[in-house]
């Protein structure tokens, strides 16, 4: 029987986690995993007929690289094979249940990492505890049942792009379980164990035309590949009861601590990954590797980790140069075409993380951030609604509409402009906007990019 049980079977899934497991069979064929899908059953009806195998196509300027993997023993759907789901969840042989089920499958208010009490999935769960829909209703499930028959408890691993997401996985699934029974609640919270992780791999969705390409290359018909990037990290905290394989053989970090990791992902990766984006596309750039092709913008992001961020940073055994220039060399992988219009979604959601924070540190230190503010300031450029060439950008954000009506009202005035965004509390809350030093930059940096255009402006930095 595997040892491991997977929710929420996608790409990332499968080019991730399965494929590390999969160096791991060969010395140690007890960790398998069984793959759920707790929503569409297409995953299963794909990858049943070829016994769960399928092909990790790996792309990089060199060309495509193929592997089968064969770390997902069986594919199950949750509604439709209820049953065999539970029948593995309460093994006595599955002692991990791993996660990739999105930040909606947790069922929970993002805001507070609370449990959505009044979410209808949790509300259908708790009345029908037999037959869960939801994640945590189907782990919760699990347990008592494995609680009832004597069975040590599994750990639980989320490896979803949340924050602290052990400690959130904890929080929800424990809630969950005292909403259904006290006893029950306090036997998870005191017995359960949530590793948190930090995960990293861009995987884009697979195209027919992937398709074509792959069957081509391995000389077979693969009905559901993925295609992913050389680079793959994986860090856990080293926390499992009940046993583990031996990651670490896989190029696993194990550490005590995940939270350096997930701010250096944070502030490294995903701060410059939004600056190049804003910077990218207002100069006419539709790719994150055509973006960083241009010299001054490479010198730019370099000098931005490494006089701006890395300073901010303490990880432990880790080379924080070797990882900036795994970076640079991720974005220039031009086999991804990873869009910048893509990348830019969401900013007034996403700046606080990965670029607003970073610069509250240097404030602190009394250091400098200039390269940091034009990345906002570019943000801020970018959500005005017209790139440098006078086109209409189709800006993707919850507050669109309010970022076009304070550009119209401010009618071309700068410091109108600025002042209105930084208002936005849900984005820069109160402290930002009062500082004046921060508001110069900006001011500075956004008449620039309106005069001169990005590449000018970001050249003047590299």
């Amino acid at each position: 029987m595997p040892g491991i049980v997977h929710l929420g079977i996608g790409a990332f899934h499968r080019a991730h986690q399965a494929a590390c497991l999969d160096d791991l069979l060969g010395e140690d064929p007890a960790w398998g995993i069984v793959g759920v899908s707790i929503r569409s059953p297409a995953t299963r009806d794909a990858l049943a007929p070829q016994d769960g195998l399928f092909t990790l196509a790996v792309r990089d300027a060199s060309g495509t690289h193929c592997r089968v993997i064969g770390a997902d023993l069986s594919v199950l759907h949750l509604e439709e094979d209820r049953d065999e789901v539970l029948m593995h969840l309460t093994s006595l042989a599955t002692r991990i249940v791993t996660l990739t089920v999105t930040e909606k499958g947790y069922c929970h208010d993002p805001a507070t990492g609370q449990l959505d009490e009044s979410h209808p999935g949790v509300l259908h769960d708790l009345a029908n505890s037999g037959n869960p829909d939801t994640a945590p209703g189907l782990l919760v499930e699990a347990l008592h049942r494995r609680r009832e028959a004597g069975v040590a408890p599994f750990t639980i691993l989320s490896c979803d792009n949340l924050p602290a997401n052990g400690v959130t996985t904890a929080r929800i699934v424990s809630r969950f379980a005292q909403l259904r029974d006290p006893e029950l609640g306090r036997f998870v919270a005191e017995h359960v164990a949530f590793p948190s992780t930090m995960v990293d791999r861009i995987v884009p969705a697979t195209t027919d035309a992937d398709r074509a390409e792959i069957s081509g290359l391995i000389g077979a018909e693969d009905a559901w590949p993925v295609v992913t990037e050389p680079f793959s990290q994986w860090v856990i905290e080293d926390r499992f009861p009940s046993g583990r394989p031996a990651f670490e053989k896989a190029g696993v970090q194990m550490v005590d601590d995940v939270a350096p990791f997930e701010e250096m992902k944070l502030r490294m990766l995903n701060g410059p990954h939004s600056s190049l984006a804003y910077l990218g596309y207002l100069a006419g750039h539709q790719t994150v590797a055509e973006t960083v092709s241009i010299p001054e913008m490479r010198a730019f992001l370099s000098a931005m980790m490494t006089w701006e961020i890395m300073p901010t940073l303490d990880v432990p055994d880790m080379d924080l140069f070797a990882y900036r220039e795994d970076l640079l060399e991720r974005f220039l992988n031009p086999a991804l075409r990873h869009r910048t219009w893509q990348i830019a979604m969401d900013g007034s959601q996403k700046l606080p993380q990965r670029l607003l924070g970073t610069i509250r540190a240097r404030i602190a230190a009394g250091a400098s951030y200039d390269r940091l503010a034009l990345g906002v300031a570019a943000w801020m450029t970018y959500v005005a609604g017209t790139d440098e060439a006078g086109n209409p950008i189709d800006v993707r954000d919850p507050l669109a509409q309010r970022f076009a009506e304070m550009a119209a009202s401010a009618a071309g005035n700068v410091e109108t402009y600025l002042d209105a965004v930084l208002s936005v509390q849900e984005t820069f809350g109160t402290d930002l906007p009062a500082d004046k030093g921060f508001r110069a930059r900006l001011l500075d940096h956004l008449s620039s990019l309106r005069e001169y255009g990005a590449l000018a402006t970001l050249s003047k930095l590299a």
